[in-house]
């Protein structure tokens, strides 16, 4: 609910009331702030926007006390928030000054861009203007190119407006780059004295072979016969960025850094996330760790949590510790192993005590020299992923475990719980009888049942025709993760306590979780009234996040797919709407829409939500989520980022090969 603020209109016996909400502008101009609690938008006038962008949150006046049943109209008295300060699009002028028109599908007003703000774009440039303000007594904002956009750089183009239009900054400003680079990356005898020393301990990183920045480290050695000390080690960011600095106000504001097909768009400077915070082998660095005494059976013996100094002697990547796993052999095999071994018991006991064991496969695509796609690369959790991420999790979850039991005046401190709530029950019922008509049965008695039974049928679905499709529509069930200081623990996982602690290089939470571990250490917590929300903004910065990526990948899947139009191939459809179906190709793995427009010859389609499925009205001809179809491509449109198929029925396919024998 948004705090609102009353005042007597002096001229009339209404109410002034200010609420906080957000600009939405129509394509014809007109503006509505939407305000959480309020039933209806508040609509407000293009002059009467005061220097307010679409997607700005705003603060408007209203009037209470008019007529029943007309629109409430208000006057925005306060930009409170940018949504996005950058935009793309073109320039307007001369050498002396110039005007930037902004390509939108909603009204942006130019802007003026000074001499000294052109940095070399001229008359019809396509460039990227970040504003520099907009002066009450000035008609148009002001702002500076950052970059001019060259025309054959279309696909990097598209990326940056990708970022853009999600509100994503593409570069850090001066101020910001100047800060990060007066930090010291030298390990002074003060600061080590307040850390454990884990330098001389075996400690090494696992990560993707392309990784430029190394944010977790683990270091192993035996304390006795029985007993294994591991400690996983994060990058100490908190150390580098502290409150209130335009570091952290920079960082808070992005929330996340953003992983798009050819590029990362970083949270933090390159200074601070790929030197200074980077686990690089053969450098000391600061961490924040959690540190496990482990016997053989895979118990936690004991824990401690604290600021550490590391010393990584060794960079694996993802594939050579897989082929340790495999021919057990190779650079500290034992080691790898017994961690290997204890990762496996982890895994084995969540899945036990109710975590859900979906398939993880990740697609990617190879890229040439100019970011071109040429290829496509499909990655499956192996026991090499599988060993970090069970160590990842079990840090995560012992450190919220610890700040759980924190107590101020008798209550819990605000704190960036990761949660993840019970899957939604109109979406969980129809998947539920959907996946009985396959033959697997759901245990409805209590959330731990659906999660077993979720888990049977995982297992038993493996390899079978039907999997992908269980697989998908069981994940459209489960809620999504969140972060908040409503601990309600975590569905997926299977966990009372969870939070983000492995990460702070490219997760904000994870930086105010270091900050609040290490004010419960010492014992001189301070309540943060914002952490909701400061958890609401950085869960919305995480969904754009995940809407840039996966525009990203379809944009590549759009491009990599104008090579193909006119080929057939096989697919399986993906999803199912009254408009059409989407199909994913097996091969390359590439989504497309077929269009029930393009279904008319064949007969008249009808939507059954139930069944997943579109069914024909004359031929009973069905299409089902799941089903393997043959496809042709027939367009591939970068600018919409949507590819089209046709289906190709049966008989059709029958002909051609009848045709091609003939030819022979």
């Amino acid at each position: 609910m948004s705090k609102k603020t009353k005042k007597k209109d002096k001229k009339s016996s209404s109410q002034v009331l200010i609420v906080k909400g957000v600009l939405d502008i129509s394509r014809s101009g007109m503006g509505f702030v939407v305000v959480e609690g309020m039933e209806k938008d508040i609509l407000v006038r293009p002059h009467d926007f005061n220097r307010a962008f679409d997607g700005d949150t705003v603060r408007v006046q209203i009037a209470t006390g008019g007529k029943i049943g007309k629109r409430v109209e208000g006057k925005i008295t306060e930009v409170v928030e940018r949504r996005k300060s950058e935009f793309v699009g073109n320039i307007q002028g001369s050498k002396n000054f110039a005007f930037f028109i902004p390509d939108a599908t909603k009204p942006v007003p130019d802007f003026y861009i000074s001499a000294d703000h052109l940095n070399g774009a001229v008359d019809k440039d396509r460039v990227v203007v970040r504003l520099l303000k907009w002066d009450k007594d000035n008609k148009k904002p002001e702002g500076v190119v950052m970059s001019v956009i060259k025309a054959e750089d279309r696909s990097d183009l598209a990326m940056k407006e990708i970022l853009i239009e999600a509100g994503f900054p593409l570069a850090f400003n001066d101020e910001v780059l100047n800060e990060a680079n007066k930090l010291s990356e030298t390990i002074t005898p003060e600061e080590l004295k307040r850390r454990k020393d884990f330098r001389e301990v075996l400690t090494f990183t696992i990560d993707p072979f392309d990784a430029k920045d190394f944010d977790d480290a683990i270091s192993v050695r035996k304390t006795n016969d029985e007993v294994y000390e591991i400690g996983v080690h994060i990058a100490d960011v908190s150390h580098f960025v502290t409150p209130g600095s335009i570091l952290d106000e920079t960082a808070y504001e992005r929330a996340t850094s953003v992983y798009l097909p050819d590029r990362v768009n970083p949270m933090l400077p390159e200074k601070i996330s790929n030197e200074l915070c980077s686990l690089r082998p053969n450098e000391d660095k600061y961490t924040f760790s959690a540190v496990f005494q482990i016997n053989q059976k895979a118990e936690i013996k004991h824990t401690w949590i604290g600021r550490t100094v590391i010393h990584s002697d060794r960079r694996f990547t993802y594939e050579e510790v897989q082929d340790i796993i495999e021919k057990r052999e190779g650079d500290h095999s034992k080691i790898i192993l017994m961690m290997n071994q204890l990762a496996q018991k982890f895994r084995k006991d969540r899945f036990a005590n109710g975590a859900i064991n979906f398939s993880s496969q990740e697609v990617k695509f190879k890229l040439d020299e100019k970011g071109k796609p040429i290829g496509i690369v499909i990655k499956e959790s192996k026991e090499a992923h599988q060993l970090i991420e069970e160590f990842m999790l079990l840090a995560n979850r012992a450190v919220a475990e610890y700040v759980s039991k924190i107590k101020v005046n008798k209550k819990e401190i605000p704190f960036p719980y990761r949660i993840h709530d019970t899957p939604d029950q109109e979406k969980l019922l129809p998947f539920v009888a959907f996946a009985k008509k396959f033959g697997y049965k759901f245990d409805m008695n209590d959330e731990e049942a659906v999660a077993r039974s979720f888990n049977n049928m995982l297992k038993e679905v493996n390899g079978k025709p039907e999997q992908h499709v269980l697989e998908q529509l069981g994940i459209r069930t489960m809620a999504k993760a969140i972060y908040t200081s409503e601990n309600i623990g975590h569905y997926g996982l299977g966990f009372e306590h969870y939070c983000h602690f492995t990460s702070p290089i490219r997760r904000y939470p994870d930086v105010m979780v270091h900050r609040i571990l290490q004010e419960c250490l010492d014992k001189q917590v301070k309540i943060d009234k914002k952490m909701e929300e400061k958890c609401k903004h950085c869960s919305d910065m995480e969904r754009k996040a995940m809407e840039c990526e996966r525009a990203g990948n379809k944009y590549k899947q759009v491009e990599f797919m104008q090579n193909f139009v006119g080929d057939e191939f096989d697919g399986i459809i993906s999803g199912v709407a009254a408009f059409g179906f989407w199909v994913e190709t097996i091969e390359h793995k590439c989504e497309g829409l077929v269009s029930t427009r393009d279904l008319m010859d064949y007969d008249d389609f009808r939507h059954d939500t139930a069944d997943y499925s579109l069914v024909g009205m004359r031929t009973r001809q069905k299409f089902r989520m799941g089903d393997k179809i043959k496809i042709k491509v027939v367009a591939a449109n970068l600018e919409k980022r949507q590819l089209d198929y046709h289906w190709v029925p049966p008989n059709e396919e029958k002909a051609k090969g009848k045709k091609a024998k003939t030819n022979k």
